[in-house]
């Protein structure tokens, strides 16, 4: 995931940081799955940017994300983009920064990438405060940034649990902090933290990564009583697992990748029977940012194709 999601990052935040690297090519060949290749699943649609006629949903808006040179956060920032708003982000992966914000620019969209490191607050704070000069004020802000870890309790390491609590939780109280002062100059603003649908499933190895998306909720349940009367709405989302870098081993041919996705779908999500798409997810957090919304603060909203709604996520034994 990065902080960028991160781990250096892949921004992803999802339940995907239940599917360790093992877990995936293990349960790849329990199942016996070779080099099948598969056609692109028809729900996969894009929302990068592309030529706009009139105005977004977003137009004009400056819109915040931690998080974005990869998975879910560059499919959001690309997806605001395409609505019209002027998207600052950051990550700490300089190269796929650029890239997106090329990509962003060059479909006609606005954008600046930062280098900055969630676990750093000089820098969240400068980040926040560029993006906020740059685009006069902060309407939309989306803490992405986070990464996971896999290991039992007691082979976590102490310099392992800070890294995940300082990534996952301190960073969205890092960026909260900063973002907060310019929303209450203007008396509005919405502000979506990424949590997982992992804060209420847990998993053996998960201990760190669970704790610390559930210390995001309590965190935007706190912020939503203390700034509601301001004007500014805090929500959580808890995105399933999502086909990103974060769950994705590197290296692993499509054709395979697509093939242990087909299989892991119907054993761990009872209700749409796959994984999410970063662009699926991207949609849930642009609806929650825009003004379809105006009475929701405060909650934790799931995202994950009714895997919680079902039973437990399954791996095959010994992944």
């Amino acid at each position: 995931m990065d902080t960028d999601a991160q781990t250096g990052s892949s921004e992803q935040t999802d339940a995907g940081a239940s599917l360790g690297r093992r877990s995936l090519l293990g349960g790849a060949a329990v199942l016996g799955l070779g080099s099948v290749a598969l056609a692109s699943p028809a729900h996969a649609t894009g929302v990068g940017p592309s030529s706009r006629s009139g105005r977004g949903r977003f137009h004009g808006r400056s819109v915040l994300i931690t998080g974005a040179t990869s998975g879910i956060g560059r499919a959001t920032a690309r997806a605001f983009a395409a609505e019209g708003a002027h998207v600052g982000f950051c990550g700490r992966r300089a190269e796929l920064g650029r890239q997106v914000e090329r990509e962003i620019r060059d479909a006609g969209g606005e954008a600046t990438y930062v280098q900055a490191d969630v676990r750093v607050d000089a820098q969240v704070r400068g980040f926040v405060d560029r993006v906020a000069s740059r685009y006069g004020g902060i309407d939309v802000a989306f803490n992405n940034a986070g990464i996971g870890g896999g290991r039992l309790p007691h082979e976590l390491s102490v310099e392992e649990w800070d890294d995940i609590q300082a990534t996952n939780a301190r960073g969205v109280f890092l960026a909260i902090k900063y973002e907060i002062p310019h929303m209450l100059r203007a008396r509005r603003g919405v502000i979506i933290c990424t949590s997982s649908s992992a804060a209420g499933q847990a998993r053996p190895n998960g201990a760190a990564y669970t704790a610390s998306k559930r210390a995001v909720q309590g965190l935007v349940k706190a912020a939503a009583l203390a700034y509601g009367p301001q004007g500014i709405r805090v929500n959580a989302l808890l995105p399933g697992t999502t086909d990103t870098p974060f769950v994705r081993p590197p290296g692993i041919p499509d054709a395979d990748w697509l093939a242990y996705k087909q299989a892991w779908g119907p054993l761990n999500v009872d209700g749409l029977e796959r994984m999410a798409e970063a662009e699926e997810i991207a949609r849930a957090v642009l609806g929650l940012a825009s003004d379809d919304f105006p009475y929701m603060t405060g909650a934790s909203i799931t995202v994950d194709g009714g895997s919680t709604a079902g039973r437990k996520m399954v791996q095959p034994r010994g992944a």
